[in-house]
């Protein structure tokens, strides 16, 4: 039995339906990343207070002051223990 000009249609649309589902998944995957920065708030964006990404100058400014050695606490305050009183 031979097959017919139709089954070889019918199967090369389903080939080209099934590549095309799972391209759009990978697609999808990498735009996520960055079309969220574009959609508003309300739409279910980002919320303005959103910590900034990886990557971007904002982030590295933040992670270079985090990563900055914090001031002693203990260098400003001079001992003056003369004027103390004890505390009875």
């Amino acid at each position: 039995m031979p097959i017919s000009t139709r089954q070889y249609a019918s199967l090369l649309v389903v080939l080209l339906l099934a590549c095309t589902l799972s391209a759009c998944g990978t697609i999808n995957e990498k735009l996520a990343a960055g079309i969220g920065d574009y959609i508003p708030q309300w739409a279910g964006g980002l919320p303005a207070d959103a910590p900034p990404r990886p990557g971007t100058a904002k982030y590295d400014e933040r992670e270079r002051k985090r990563l900055e050695a914090a001031p002693a606490k203990d260098a400003g305050i001079k001992s003056n223990t003369s004027s103390l009183e004890p505390v009875h």
